[in-house]
């Protein structure tokens, strides 16, 4: 029997919305009155297909979950933790992690609370990504300092040394000396640089896309760098030369691995309710940076976005850390995902309200 409950009556659940954490609110009878947007993005059904209907509609495989919840309001105790298999009407299937808690206000019933495992476990990543990358940003900060200081030094002792060799074979030396300090004077900067005050304007991710495109393919010009764009995406407020650098950074290391020969695929995608840094955005915009080379060895998986870890012989280390931390300095977010033949790098990008209301 449907719940005699009016669709006015889950209004009184209406600030539960706006939680990143998918709700479910059951009557005794265990039917629905009340889902968030959250669940509707989980189980990839709107509230119009479940409102009103029993819990075992959610998925062909929620008998486990009905019994766990009809036996927690039989008892009135919640229950924690229980997992199972949610089956999605697009034949996904994603590990759930569900809490329930019996209600006696507004109306008696009980609140579900739905969570993908792997949500747990990239929340969980995302904050060690974080606390690392504060951790490293501060170590390169004074790192860069305390080089920079005696490093000028160095370069006009030699400059100084190299006037007083006039034309001697010596002068050879000095050069490398200059040349050396130089290019440890180059490094030092680009630590630094990601630090500089943001020039913040609204912008086409597509055009930072394009120009990252044409310096790449100068100067690997046997690379096929592909596009998937979504042209519907709205405008972004953001820094354009640091959002540049982020992106040419890891397509270089991509077109690097490819030894200048391979594909490289640019996508760009929205996203719906989207969690980072525990900050809830109802919409934001995905970037795909994706290679068909040999993946990254395993051993290196777990400390890709650390400072002076490369795959590359002669690689310096800073291209992937200095990308994640310009990135989060626009409240994003870097992820990959790699295997022979296929990596994937993911820049996921909050849209403010005031970039929403450009997008329908």
């Amino acid at each position: 029997m449907k719940p005699s409950l009016s669709y006015d009556q889950d209004l009184r659940f209406n600030g539960l919305d706006h939680l990143s954490t998918a709700i479910v609110v059951l009557d005794p009878d265990l039917h629905i009155v009340f889902i968030n947007t959250a669940t509707e993005s989980l189980l990839s059904m709107g509230r119009k297909h479940l409102l009103g209907q029993p819990l075992a509609h959610i998925s062909r495989s929620a008998a486990g979950l009905v019994e766990v919840t009809r036996n927690a309001l039989e008892h009135e105790l919640g229950f924690l933790e229980h997992e199972w298999t949610l089956h999605r009407p697009t034949n996904e299937s994603v590990i759930i992690s569900c809490s329930g808690t019996p209600l006696s206000t507004p109306l008696p019933g009980i609140l579900l609370e739905l969570r993908p495992i792997s949500q747990r476990m990239r929340i969980a990543r995302e904050e060690k990504i974080l606390d690392d990358q504060k951790t490293n940003r501060e170590l390169l900060r004074n790192l860069a300092h305390e080089i920079r200081n005696p490093l000028g030094g160095i370069r006009g002792a030699a400059q100084l040394l190299e006037g007083e060799l006039g034309t001697s074979d010596l002068r050879e030396y000095t050069q490398v000396i200059r040349d050396e300090a130089d290019r440890l004077q180059n490094l030092m900067d680009r630590l630094l640089s990601s630090n500089r005050a943001r020039q913040i304007a609204p912008l086409n991710i597509h055009e930072v896309l394009e120009r990252v495109r044409t310096v790449v393919l100068a100067e690997y010009p046997l690379l096929e760098l592909g596009r998937d764009y979504d042209p519907s995406l709205p405008e972004l407020n953001g820094d354009r030369e640091q959002l540049i650098q982020a992106i040419l950074n890891i397509t270089r290391n991509a077109a690097q691995a490819l030894q200048g020969q391979g594909l490289i695929l640019f996508q760009s995608r929205p996203l719906r309710q989207i969690t980072l840094a525990r900050r809830r955005f109802r919409l934001g915009l995905l970037i795909r940076i994706r290679d068909n080379g040999p993946g990254i060895p395993e051993d290196l998986q777990k400390r890709i976005f650390q400072p002076l870890v490369s795959g590359r012989e002669g690689g310096s280390g800073l291209g992937l850390m200095l990308a994640q931390n310009l990135i989060s300095q626009h409240q994003g977010l870097v992820e990959f995902d790699s295997k022979p033949g296929d990596t994937c790098f993911s820049l996921i990008l909050p849209l403010l309200e005031t970039e929403q209301r450009n997008y329908s």
